[in-house]
């Protein structure tokens, strides 16, 4: 099971965006597919719209017996193969910013009892620094991070590197899988200059591949359609790019010490174009 903590700690850089996209290219390809909404703004869950639950991810940080867990997860209306741990308003009153071991380590003992279920989880976190995200980095064994190519958004993909550094404490095995800009607009000089200033910092961290910034997200999550399946120009160049970003993740992720490499290689572009 591939365990992927999509983050940023600035709000408004597209992560839900990122934790759909995957989403959707996962179901294209048929991957079975779990996604955890700890965002207290549920807009995963929202634009997911999974069937109704008698738990959330409240229950499932309180007390991760086999119970809770099943009973916070239910089928999206996408397809058969993406789930979603629903969200709730009420998880903002569990994001304690010093939460202690216990608490961060409930998390990783429910996806324990889902070891056998998922290929993939895609933990869409909030852009805070407390328990939510936290218990993210303890579970996951991936953290990709999420940028615009502005200097606020840069700086906050700093904190979360420093962050998913940090947790490393309690989660030895946790690597950053890299650094994905997006909403970008190649003509715009501004943007450039920040993607160079990214891969100063970040070095080959920097995925190769970028989220255009298209009318097409937003039209899609509106209808909360899977980018795939919105069928424009736009979706279909945004589609591509979330394909690459998921065979760079399921091949990525099945040797954690394999390094990250600036370019896709013939292998990965090839799982993309077919997906």
């Amino acid at each position: 099971m591939h365990t992927v903590a999509v983050l940023s700690l600035k709000g408004g850089v597209g992560k839900t965006t990122v934790a759909l996209g995957l989403a959707s290219a996962a179901l294209r390809r048929g991957v079975r597919t779990l996604v955890i909404d700890l965002d207290p703004q549920c807009n995963a869950t929202s634009t997911l719209e999974p069937g109704e639950t008698s738990g959330s991810i409240c229950d499932v940080l309180e007390d991760p017996t086999p119970d809770n867990v099943r009973a916070a997860i239910a089928p999206s209306s996408w397809g058969e193969s993406v789930d979603v741990l629903a969200g709730s308003e009420d998880a903002e009153a569990l994001n304690h910013p010093d939460p202690g071991e216990t608490r961060l380590g409930r998390l990783r003992e429910a996806l324990a009892l889902l070891a056998d279920d998922y290929q993939l989880v895609l933990l869409d976190c909030p852009p805070s620094l407390g328990q939510l995200t936290r218990s993210a980095l303890v579970a996951a064994d991936r953290a990709l991070l999420v940028t615009e190519p502005t200097m606020f958004a840069v700086a906050g993909v700093q904190r979360a590197f420093e962050a998913v550094q940090a947790e490393r404490a309690h989660n030895a095995g946790l690597q950053p899988l890299g650094v994905v800009v997006n909403r970008v607009r190649p003509r715009s000089h501004e943007h450039q200059f920040r993607i160079e200033e990214l891969r100063d910092i970040f070095g080959p961290l920097v995925m190769p591949v970028a989220l255009p910034d298209r009318l097409a997200v937003q039209q899609a999550q509106g209808a909360c359609m899977p980018i795939h399946e919105w069928g424009t120009p736009g979706a279909r160049e945004v589609a591509l790019a979330f394909n690459l970003l998921l065979a760079r993740i399921l091949r990525m992720s099945r040797s954690r010490r394999r390094p990250a490499h600036p370019d896709f290689d013939d292998e990965e572009i090839q799982e993309a174009i077919e997906a």
